[in-house]
């Protein structure tokens, strides 16, 4: 089985479709599906049985913390317009205390954790403001100065708060279990058993510390994105310095004109998926409260807490699948998924279910065309994924192992960013510079490359 693929342009659009008008007409095949797929979408999130599936499972994350929210998180991005009145506002309004859930402590209780672990905290620090700038699942995160008049971000756990997610941790095989007909694809073992791994490393802030200096480092000087440095000689197991990072929210960059949604948008998928090909690493846990947009046009990307690290052979895989689909070579990309344990043989799918069933989920990134990602895409492409009606072909199949299962979770999760931001790219001429060696397809690709040349050099 022969995956190599030409380079150039005109050789590689030969091999699409042989024809401009061939390839204006997967083009508008291509839009026609997802526009089919967010139809789908509808109409599967109209049925009374999966609203009350949902309903159940929303309540369920609800009240746990931890892996059981990275769930949910995903589930927050998707497009609740979807869904008929009056279930949209109070799956709504449920669903956005799983982004922000924990309720804020008082600061003499969180003065307690810091000066447990770090001493008073005068040794350390000039000034420590006691309301803090944000909260999150598992801690709140305040704005201090040091002696040295660098201002830094100290995030502080909760008192208490490793023992309640690790005995939520618990209860992961039940939550599984109850929620698998609903989201198969997004509940099953191999994605749990990854978000449990991640959820107990973020208890533990020095080893993220050491994580988010290390990526830090390897993002000095970028022309575009901020990696805000840690601080592993202040950071503890229940404390993380870092530097801080004064930027404008999500809910503002949704506000933003097209241009600089596009902008914001490409950075997102640069960063997230374009990470994993570049890098063999990736962060895997992007949601909009962890982004922040400078003055100067920089992004920011915070939480290292989730972060993983690929075997390139795994990435190379991924890499082939992918230049396969978007060749619509239906046959080879069936033999690889079964040869690497993603889709189950038994299940009788044929190579054209297979990629059907793939398209279904990264057309969007395969479309050698400008597509605008819009919230009904974005969630159309997700109920295609997880279909809990099984009328899709391939949810069936799919047996994600545990190495492929949360590079997939980010890749909805972006895809959903992208479609809060409607962002507009030909997200393929992006993608074919990881994928297929590519010279830059953007002015933003093109000064990341001119960077990356900058640090090779002796």
């Amino acid at each position: 089985m022969d995956d190599s693929m030409p380079t150039g342009r005109l050789d590689r659009g030969r091999m699409l479709g042989g024809a401009a008008t061939t390839h204006a007409m997967r083009v508008a095949k291509t839009r026609l599906s997802m526009i089919g797929r967010s139809e789908r979408a509808r109409e599967l999130l109209a049925e009374q049985a999966t609203i009350q599936a949902v309903e159940h499972l929303v309540a369920l994350l609800g009240s746990m913390k931890g892996a059981a929210m990275k769930i949910g998180q995903t589930l927050a991005l998707a497009d609740l317009e979807l869904l008929p009145q009056p279930h949209r506002d109070r799956i709504r309004a449920t669903l956005s205390t799983l982004c922000d859930q924990a309720p804020r402590v008082p600061f003499a209780s969180m003065r307690k954790v810091i000066e447990a672990d770090l001493g008073p905290i005068a040794t350390h620090f000039a000034e420590f403001e006691a309301e803090p700038v944000a909260a999150a699942s598992i801690g709140q995160v305040y704005r201090a100065r040091l002696h040295d008049g660098r201002v830094v971000a100290v995030k502080v756990q909760y008192p208490g708060v490793d023992r309640a997610v690790r005995a939520d941790l618990q209860n992961l095989a039940l939550f599984a279990k109850l929620s698998r007909s609903l989201l198969p694809a997004f509940t099953s073992t191999p994605l749990m058993e990854e978000i449990r791994l991640g959820i107990e490393s973020e208890l533990d802030y020095r080893a993220e510390a050491l994580t988010q200096h290390r990526v830090a480092e390897s993002f000095r000087d970028h022309p575009f994105i901020r990696i805000p440095d840690s601080l592993p000689e202040l950071s503890s197991r229940r404390v993380l310095v870092t530097e801080y990072f004064a930027g404008h929210s999500f809910a503002h960059l949704r506000e933003l004109p097209a241009a600089e949604r596009n902008r914001i948008g490409e950075l997102v998928f640069r960063f997230y998926i374009g990470s994993i090909f570049t890098d063999n690493e990736f962060c895997g846990d992007p949601h909009p409260g962890n982004m922040l947009l400078g003055d100067d046009g920089t992004l920011a990307f915070l939480d290292f807490g989730l972060y993983r690290q690929m075997d390139p052979d795994l990435v190379d895989f991924e890499r082939r699948c992918l230049r396969a689909a978007a060749a619509g070579r239906a046959d080879d990309l069936l033999a690889m998924l079964v040869d690497g344990n993603v889709f189950d043989p038994a299940a009788g799918l044929t190579a054209a279910e297979c990629l059907d069933y793939i398209n279904a989920a990264v057309d969007w990134s395969l479309t050698d065309a400008d597509i605008t990602i819009t919230p009904a895409l974005a969630t159309g492409a997700f109920a295609a994924a997880v279909d809990p009606r099984r009328t899709q072909p391939g949810v069936d199949a799919l047996r994600l192992p545990a190495e492929h299962a949360l590079p997939r979770r980010v890749e909805f999760m972006v895809l959903g960013i992208l479609g809060q931001l409607g962002a507009t790219a030909n997200w393929y001429r992006i993608a074919r510079e990881w994928l297929d060696g590519d010279p830059p397809a953007t002015d933003i690709g093109q000064r990341i490359a001119d960077w990356r040349g900058d640090r090779a050099l002796p």
